[in-house]
């Protein structure tokens, strides 16, 4: 099975083209050859991807507490969605 990369997204963007990043870049390929660095940039993107799975995760049970509690108002549109609600009663 051939080794793929994984693209994730970011959990936290920072510049990767910086001196020092280009400095560690070196560093690691002088200690890492070739199966070792890609493992381990695989690895990263694995952890970056879980962790960006667990927010969207705890953003969608925190979402769906608040419907069933009644709590609409918590969610992204619920404000909007009262609001009209509001002006439907008057």
């Amino acid at each position: 099975m051939p080794s793929e990369s994984v693209h994730a997204r970011p959990y936290l963007h920072l510049p990767t083209h910086t001196p020092v990043a280009g400095a560690l870049r070196a560093v690691e390929s002088f200690l890492l050859r070739g199966g070792q660095q890609t493992a381990r940039r695989n690895a990263w993107a694995s952890v970056v991807a879980d962790r960006q799975r667990a927010k969207d995760r705890r953003e969608a049970e925190h979402e769906m507490a608040a419907l069933v509690t009644g709590g609409a108002a918590a969610t992204v549109g619920g404000a909007a969605a009262g609001a009209r609600e509001d002006a439907v009663r008057d």
